[in-house]
């Protein structure tokens, strides 16, 4: 496919004027990524598939909003954690749970943990535990940020981040222990 608009501002520019060519160019220039977003929040593919797409249709609709003043790709990764965090919260309810409730199921017994391994680690953490540490560990917020767009105190998200560390690292412990005997 040739990249009919290199430069990324004017790229934007048309597509929040309804250029289909320059939002199609967008989306594929964008979508693995902000898919990538969706899936830590939700375990099911076609979900994420379908968060992904409202995401879009968010930023298409607000693009005349994005002043072009920081990183555009930053602009839409918060949209598209907001999207996956207002859907959890019409849709679930999110829980925060107390360190007795996990319980850690089978994982591979391959030699290394893989990026998927990783994955289904995270998606077993509690649904409170995996959004505070989605937020944190990946997408870089602070604990005051987290508070704030999840409506709960600092405190709570950051023993819930101390939570999830400990959760994951008994997997990882595990899962090395099935490895190596």
């Amino acid at each position: 496919m040739v990249d009919l608009h290199s430069d990324l501002n004017e790229l934007i520019k048309l597509a929040s004027v309804g250029d289909r060519q320059a939002q199609r160019v967008l989306y594929h220039k964008y979508a693995p990524k902000l898919l990538s977003i969706c899936r830590q929040y939700i375990n099911d593919d076609f979900l994420a598939e379908d968060l992904l797409v409202t995401a879009f249709m968010k930023i298409f609709t607000h693009l005349n909003a994005y002043q072009q003043k920081g990183v555009f790709e930053a602009w839409i990764r918060r949209i598209t954690v907001n999207e996956c965090i207002s859907y959890l919260r019409a849709n679930k309810k999110v829980k925060y749970s107390e360190p007795d409730e996990m319980i850690i199921s089978n994982m591979r017994t391959d030699s290394q943990l893989l990026t998927n391994d990783i994955q289904v680690m995270i998606d077993m953490l509690p649904d409170g535990c995996k959004m505070i540490f989605n937020l944190y560990a990946i997408e870089g917020y602070k604990h005051q940020e987290i508070a704030s767009l999840l409506h709960i105190n600092e405190g709570t998200s950051k023993s819930q981040l101390a939570y999830a560390r400990k959760l994951l690292q008994q997997m990882i412990s595990q899962t090395n222990v099935k490895n190596h005997g």
